[in-house]
C-alpha cells in the first residue's frame, strides 16, 4: 500500500498533533480568520465548492479557515477532491494519486480509488502517479484543514501541470459529470498576486476574483493575461468553477480576501490570499 508522507510538515504547518490542532484553531480564531471555532452537527445541503489558499498556515491559515468554518453547515460529504498546481514540474500533466493512503500528523486519509478509476475511464487526460504529489504542498495543506472539520474521510487528489484552459476545463468537466449526483465536496488550491506591494496585490486580486465570481473561465484567463496576475493555482481553479456550473453553481461567494501583509505586518512584498464558496445543485 503507498503511504505518501507529508512534505511540508513543521514548515508549513505545525509537525506535531498537537501543536498543528492549537495551530489549525488559532487559524479560526485570528482577527483575520472567522473568529470562531466549527459549530457542532451538521447541515443538510449537499458540499459546496471551494477555493482556498495554500501557503504557510502562519500566512494563509486565517484566510483558508473561513471557508473550512462553514463545512459545518453542509451534510458531511462520502468523499472529497481536491485540486492543486504542480509547482515542480513532476510527473504528468493531470495526475490522480494512485492509491494507499496520505499522512498528516493529525492521521491517515484513505484514496477514493475508485473515484480515480472512475475519473480516467471517462477522460485520458488523467494520468495515475505518486511521482506528481511526492514534494507538492498546494494539496496537502489542505488536508489537515479536512481532517479537523471530518476526523476521517477519504479523498482523491489531483494534481495539474498543464494549467492551459484547453486541459483545465477537461479535468472540470471530467470531475463534474463523474460526482454528478454525488455528495462530494471540491476544493481548489491556489495563492493569488505574488510578491507585489500590498495594494497592488488587492487591486490585480481583485480582478480575478470578480471573474471566479462569476464562474467565468474564460475572463479568468484574460484578466490573468492582460494584468500579469501571477496566481499560481489558475489553473485548479478554473476545473472548479467548471464542475461546479455542471453541478448547478450559479456564483462564487468571496468570503475573505487578504493578503501575508495583514498577517505578517510586512506590506512591501506580500502574496494575496482568498477563500471563496460555491454553492452547488
Amino acid at each position: 500500500m503507498l503511504r505518501r508522507r507529508p512534505a511540508v510538515a513543521g514548515a508549513f504547518y505545525a509537525g506535531r498533533k498537537e501543536d498543528l490542532t492549537k495551530q489549525i484553531e488559532e487559524c479560526f480564531l485570528s482577527s483575520i480568520g472567522p473568529r470562531a471555532l466549527p459549530s457542532e452537527g451538521w447541515g443538510s445541503k449537499n458540499p459546496p465548492a471551494l477555493v482556498s489558499p495554500h501557503a504557510g498556515y502562519m500566512y494563509s491559515g486565517p484566510v483558508a479557515a473561513h471557508g473550512f468554518l462553514l463545512l459545518k453547515t453542509y451534510r458531511r460529504p462520502e468523499s472529497v477532491v481536491v485540486i492543486g498546481p504542480n509547482h515542480y514540474g513532476m510527473g504528468t500533466i493531470v495526475s490522480i494519486y494512485p492509491e494507499g493512503v496520505w499522512t498528516t500528523p493529525l492521521g491517515e486519509v484513505p484514496i477514493d480509488v475508485k473515484l480515480g478509476e472512475e475519473l480516467v475511464k471517462v477522460s485520458d487526460v488523467f494520468y495515475v502517479d505518486e511521482k506528481s504529489h511526492a514534494k507538492e504542498h498546494s494539496i496537502e495543506v489542505q488536508v489537515p484543514f479536512l481532517q479537523y472539520i471530518y476526523g476521517s474521510f477519504q479523498f482523491l487528489p489531483i494534481c495539474i501541470n498543464d494549467q492551459s484552459m484547453e486541459t483545465c476545463v477537461e479535468v472540470g468537466r471530467a470531475v463534474g459529470e463523474v460526482v454528478k449526483d454525488r455528495n462530494v465536496l471540491l476544493v481548489a488550491s491556489t495563492d493569488f498576486t505574488h510578491y507585489e506591494p500590498h495594494e497592488k496585490v488587492l487591486e490585480k486580486d481583485k480582478k480575478a476574483l470578480e471573474k471566479i465570481a462569476k464562474l467565468d473561465v474564460e475572463g479568468l484567463y484574460r484578466e490573468i493575461e492582460m494584468y500579469d496576475i501571477t496566481m499560481c493555482g489558475y489553473g485548479a481553479v478554473a476545473a472548479l468553477l467548471t464542475a461546479a456550473k455542471i453541478l448547478g453553481g450559479r456564483e462564487a461567494k468571496v468570503l475573505k480576501h487578504a493578503t501575508s501583509g495583514d498577517t505578517s505586518g510586512d506590506y512591501d512584498s506580500v502574496v494575496g490570499y482568498a477563500s471563496c464558496l460555491i454553492e452547488l445543485g
